[in-house]
């Protein structure tokens, strides 16, 4: 593994907000930059500009059919029901089913304008999420922890996907009913209105006191919930190491303790939420019944106001309270999502990794002259393409020369680290952890940039050869293997993805992975998950080896490669490891250092630095650092 860099902290559940990190379903977060956010999702809906204003339309029918069939019932009463006019009331009833019918309608059409629209939205803020992630520096995994980046594509991008489900057609149609019915209670009876407002101010007290507590608690319930997954994966995946040490028991207390601490956040949380409902309900019943009796007297007087306008205004009085509560909750799902939208473009902000090299790896053959020429198909010959069309062959000399590193520039890693690597050399690093080993291997595929120095490759310095050409030359075997979901034959071709069956065979046959392969229950078409869970760490590593073989580069880098399989296992490879490594330029990094003695030369690094150079014999013969390692008067940390 790669030493000295960033660590980043686990929070539970990823980032602190909910399950994996996101900010929770029903929890809250207020964005940082609420407007920017929001213009930014405006330009991923404006992609459907004639499907929003088609549902900006269907908004205003729906809500002038809410509001204007309940003004009917002022003319149903006052025209036709106290008149007796019953042909002329069983027009009006026609007339208010098919003013709802269109509200209902058009209801229906926005809800599933805006499903398609906003799952298409989500699926190209997900995309671009998913590509801008494969452009991003290595350094910035080390500093993020894979459940905070895992939250962005569910939680986050969950409630956003919800807010534009639902909340921001439900918002407006909210909004535009609510001021619509107010307009429409005016026009009826001014008296009347100013009593509704008393009352509704008295609710919008009651939102905000209930309201703020319940996000408070369940912001809280959140985080508990993320800390109750996060132990429960974490327990999961150590469930080996649980029942070696009998560690059950503490196990068991220590997810009790959290689940209780989640039992009581949601008590809370749930509690206060519960009591919105049953308040504004009570709050609405108590507004009606006022209503009820000043109209009722307001009807009597026998004055303007009549029996038809108190019914159609107590109909308004039922729907005004409605939208209130609604549009409380809509903007806190509406908040929640511009917040998970702001980690999510955070993200896609990020600066991607800087390639500004202009050499290129191109397939090339010899000519008649002997001379090379770009060739458009496979020759197995390769060429580095300069800007002005030389080409060099790719032979896989590689140097660094007084080198400079820190993963953080403030604190460097590396020390004015000189040498060279000639085609066809195996060269081995030796040191203790931290030294410096692998993070030499890593600056060769440019994962990291220098302080200062410079690293060639073929006499080309690194920095002006695409990174793309640059590490497709390079076959890398680290010690933490990770195999795909998929086929054994299939993670073997990920090292290189045109090849053949024949050539993934000839690669397994090559890491003598080949015999335990044919023992599986459907050879190389035995499909692996759960990194390969089925097999063992040796046997995986076998894979990895194997895929590193059918990349077939001319340099290649192994990283403790052979530290997770035993010795017996070890020995049955050492022969097609040496037919791998024939011929190419190789970086060994190894703690047994039976397996770098036939190296060319062998670096012994402390601290960042080269203490001592040599093959296996100068270094016995210097009887310093190597000496001591390899007759076990010192040990590797």
């Amino acid at each position: 593994m790669a030493e000295n860099k960033p660590v980043s902290v686990q929070r539970p559940g990823g980032a602190g907000h909910g399950p994996g990190g996101g900010p929770g379903r029903h929890g809250y977060q207020k964005p940082k930059d609420l407007k920017g956010t929001l213009a930014k999702l405006m330009r991923y809906l404006g992609r459907y500009k004639a499907a929003l204003c088609l549902v900006a339309v269907l908004l205003v029918v729906s809500s002038a059919c809410t509001v204007g069939g309940s003004y009917l019932i002022k003319p149903l009463i006052n025209d036709y029901i106290l008149p007796g006019d019953f042909p002329g009331l069983a027009k009006m009833l026609a007339f208010m089913g098919c003013v709802y019918v269109v509200g209902a309608a058009c209801s229906f059409g926005y809800a599933r304008i805006m499903v398609h629209v906003s799952q298409n939205t989500v699926a190209k803020i997900r995309s671009d999420l998913f590509d801008r992630m494969q452009s991003l520096p290595l350094k910035y995994f080390d500093t993020h922890t894979h459940g905070e980046l895992m939250s962005r594509y569910t939680n986050d991008i969950e409630t956003v996907s919800e807010a534009l489900n639902n909340s921001f057609g439900s918002l407006i149609s909210c909004t535009l009913n609510f001021v619509g019915t107010i307009a429409m209670m005016i026009v009826l009876s001014p008296l009347l209105t100013l009593i509704t407002f008393a009352m509704l101010a008295v609710m919008l007290s009651v939102v905000k006191v209930i309201g703020g507590r319940s996000r408070r608690y369940f912001a809280s319930q959140q985080a508990a919930i993320g800390a109750v997954n996060g132990y429960i994966e974490e327990m999961i995946e150590g469930q080996k190491v649980i029942k070696v040490f009998n560690h059950e028991e503490a196990a068991k207390a220590g997810f009790a303790g959290l689940n209780e601490d989640y039992r009581q956040a949601a008590t809370r949380a749930q509690a206060y939420a519960g009591a919105m409902m049953p308040a504004m309900g009570n709050l609405s019943y108590i507004n009606y019944a006022i209503t009820c009796c000043v109209g009722a007297m307001l009807a009597i007087s026998g004055g303007s106001f009549r029996l038809g306008d108190l019914g159609a205004f107590l109909q308004y009085t039922r729907q005004v309270s409605q939208p209130i509560t609604q549009i409380s909750q809509q903007v806190n799902t509406i908040l929640a999502a511009v917040a998970g939208a702001e980690r999510v473009f955070e993200v896609m902000e990020t600066e991607p990794e800087v390639d500004e090299g202009k050499v290129r790896l191109v397939r090339v053959t010899e000519g008649k002259d002997g001379a090379l020429q770009e060739a458009g198909y496979d020759t197995g010959e390769w060429a580095w393409k300069k800007p002005d069309g030389t080409l060099v062959p790719l032979r896989g000399d590689v140097r660094f020369d007084h080198v400079v590193f820190g993963y953080d520039p403030r604190k460097t890693i590396l020390h004015d680290i000189s040498l060279y690597a000639k085609p066809g050399q195996k060269i081995a690093f030796v040191g203790s952890t931290g030294a410096g080993k692998t993070t030499i291997t890593s600056l060769i595929n440019r994962f990291y940039e220098i302080q200062s120095g410079t690293i060639t490759y073929d006499g080309i310095d690194v920095r002006d050869i695409e990174k793309d050409s640059l590490r497709r030359s390079l076959g890398v075997v680290l010690q933490d293997t990770h195999l795909f979901t998929g086929t054994v034959a299939d993670n073997i071709r990920y090292g290189r993805l045109d090849a053949t069956d024949e050539e993934v065979e000839a690669a397994a046959r090559l890491a003598g992975a080949d015999t335990f392969i044919r023992h599986l229950p459907h050879g190389y078409d035995t499909v692996l998950s759960g990194d390969g869970g089925n097999l063992s760490q040796g046997e995986r590593q076998l894979l990895n080896i194997a895929r590193a073989a059918c990349a077939n580069p001319p340099v290649l880098i192994l990283d403790e490669a052979t530290s997770s399989i035993d010795t017996r296992t070890e020995k049955i490879i050492e022969k097609g490891m040496d037919r791998l490594m024939a011929g190419r330029t190789v970086f060994v990094i190894a703690h047994r250092l039976s397996t770098v003695r036939n190296a060319k030369a062998i670096m012994v690094l402390e601290q960042g630095v080269i203490i001592e150079r040599g093959d296996h014999d100068d270094l016995i013969a210097q009887k310093g650092r190597y000496y001591q390692l390899y007759t076990g008067q010192a040990e590797l940390s």
